[in-house]
């Protein structure tokens, strides 16, 4: 772990990093199963942490549940969304077809940390 992170903020930036090309999540399923491992993490902590460290990690593949970003990253975003064949909205500008392109993380993710899916120890 860096030395001046927490394990909250390493946890988020290890599941965003798992999101395939062409994929994205939301914010509050990344807190979710973070918060699965740790008992704390909400979607305003994950968008802390990607404001912070979200060059580190691929940040395109997070947005709001709605299936966007703030504006000033739409742009930017868009170009990584081409070049990795994420499906956009054709109705609205920088928008990311959800429905198409959601990724949760897997489930051992969502067991806490030691245990499997099914909560039996690992």
């Amino acid at each position: 772990m860096h030395p001046d992170r927490t394990e909250l903020t390493e946890l988020v930036l290890d599941v965003v990093d798992q999101i395939p090309p062409g994929r994205v999540t939301t914010y509050g399923l990344v807190a979710e199963a973070v918060r699965a491992r740790t008992g704390h993490g909400h979607a305003r902590h994950v968008g802390t942490i990607m404001a912070t460290y979200g060059a580190e990690v691929p940040w395109w593949r997070v947005v709001r549940a709605d299936g966007s970003l703030p504006r000033q990253l739409r742009e930017r975003a868009l170009a990584h969304y081409r070049a990795e064949g994420t499906p956009v909205s054709a109705f609205v500008a920088g928008r990311v077809e959800l429905h198409r392109a959601l990724w949760d993380a897997p489930e051992e993710w969502r067991a806490p940390a030691g245990l499997d899916a099914r909560g039996a120890d690992a």
